[in-house]
């Protein structure tokens, strides 16, 4: 196994970029999405999409699809530059900042929908061992998923990284 001290910037940029794109597919986001936002991470100047497709091999096509959901995330942004006619593209370079972002999309996308979903099916009634079994389980799912909720909730609101180093602690 290659250590980051044996490889070059260019074998690190693309071993963190493939990373990524395992991680945003994992996300719900496409596999491309997420290897341009690795890529704008890293980027020390904002990059047009001629620049995103040479560097990853992408069609523009695919490129200006992954830029729109990597703007509806709200984790990319356009940025002016004076005198150019073309659209740069820059990613939020504090971790916190994106971690937060991330957070507030993942529980308005996924989590807040499952909870409404789990509360539309409480309480089926009957008597059936299979209908108790399902009260019981969805009042459990129900339950942890406000929890989760709230957890998340906290994380979001939070200022800083303060909490996530109060929260290890706790855990510790």
């Amino acid at each position: 196994m290659a250590y980051l001290y044996d490889m070059t910037h260019q074998e690190a940029k693309a071993k963190l970029i493939e990373a990524w794109g395992n991680l945003g597919s994992n996300w719900g986001i496409s596999r491309t999405a997420a290897q341009i936002h690795a890529l704008l991470m890293v980027s020390a100047k904002a990059l047009t999409t001629d620049d995103i497709m040479e560097e990853l091999l992408i069609s523009r096509g695919n490129a200006s699809m992954s830029l729109k959901t990597l703007m509806e995330w709200g984790v990319v942004k356009k940025q002016f530059v004076p005198g150019q006619r073309k659209e740069y593209y820059t990613s939020e370079k504090d971790v916190w900042s994106l971690a937060t972002q991330i957070a507030k999309e993942r529980q308005r996308r996924e989590l807040t929908p499952t909870i409404e979903a789990l509360k539309a099916v409480q309480e089926v009634e009957g008597e059936s061992s299979d209908i108790k079994e399902f009260n019981k389980m969805t009042k459990n799912l129900l339950k942890f998923a406000k929890q989760s909720d709230t957890v998340l909730s906290l994380f979001v609101k939070a200022e800083s990284n303060k909490f996530l180093n109060r929260l290890i602690k706790l855990l510790k």
